[in-house]
């Protein structure tokens, strides 16, 4: 039985690596490291991969012919380097993130998505912390993903979310403009949520109705399954989103495998009686 003290110790770890950085080099060549090389260095077996690459094909509601898809795809991408940014929200999916209950999602999914900054659990602050997000601009212009938590308010030019110094709305315009797409975490980034709720004092608006250059999957929930944005993850490496456009993930397959039966089951609350 894993202990809380174990758990903390795993993101603690976790958090290490994203922190400290080891320039993400594969021992096959001096290459980035793909998804498989990671999860291997996790001490995941070969059975453990290709159980995950069924499981995240089954989240997404796709085919058993795309189980081998998926895993070419983990063989053989790069990681993907990670912006993730937060706006008007009270952080519940990076709480949500964190505690997925899949081991193999758990313990890879930092490692799989080169996550290189977020503002919230990082060890970096101030001018040290967007440093490192000017340098992963830099270094990956147009190859990394930002993934938003929360919405810019629009009134009093961005005054209500003033992250270092700059109005959240700049912020996340200046992040986006290299970025390969961007992800909606949560009911705030994707649809406004509460904030945006009337008479919206101060503008709160999804990222869709801001960034309109660059594919957006929403992924909507107050937090999101945690598998599921672990599945969604995966289902960015398989380069899908040229063709997807704007991607409202509610609408499509990913949901029907937890939503059709109980919600309730798979919303981990406690039950009356």
């Amino acid at each position: 039985m894993t202990t809380p003290t174990s758990n903390s110790c795993s993101r603690v770890a976790v958090w290490s690596a994203m922190i400290f950085p080891t320039g993400n080099l594969s021992a096959k060549g001096g290459g980035l490291e793909s998804f498989y090389d990671v999860m291997r260095s996790h001490g995941a077996t070969r059975r453990s991969f290709l159980k995950f690459c069924s499981l995240t094909a089954t989240a997404l509601g796709l085919g058993s012919s795309f189980i081998p898809r998926i895993a070419h795809a983990l063989e053989t991408k790069p990681r993907t380097p990670v912006i993730w940014l937060h706006g008007l929200e009270c952080t519940c999916c990076t709480e949500s993130f964190i505690r997925s209950s899949h081991p193999l999602a758990k313990d890879a999914i930092f490692s799989m998505i080169s996550l290189d900054y977020d503002d919230t659990i990082m060890a970096a602050a101030g001018m040290q912390a967007e440093a490192i997000l000017n340098d992963i601009m830099t270094r990956y212009k147009g190859s990394y993903i930002v993934a938003v938590e929360g919405n810019p308010p629009l009134n009093e030019d961005g005054m209500f979310c003033f992250p270092g110094g700059e109005p959240f709305i700049e912020k996340l315009k200046r992040v986006s403009a290299d970025a390969k797409a961007v992800i909606a975490w949560g009911t705030c980034a994707s649809w406004g949520c509460v904030q945006a709720a009337k008479p919206n004092p101060t503008r709160a608006t999804p990222i869709a109705g801001v960034i309109l250059d660059k594919p957006i999957i929403k992924v909507p929930g107050c937090p999101p399954i945690p598998e599921v944005m672990a599945a969604i993850i995966t289902y960015v490496v398989e380069r899908v989103l040229a063709r997807l456009g704007a991607y409202d993930a509610s609408k499509f397959g990913w949901q029907r495998p937890f939503l059709p039966t109980l919600f309730n089951q798979r919303q981990h609350r406690l039950q009356a009686g």
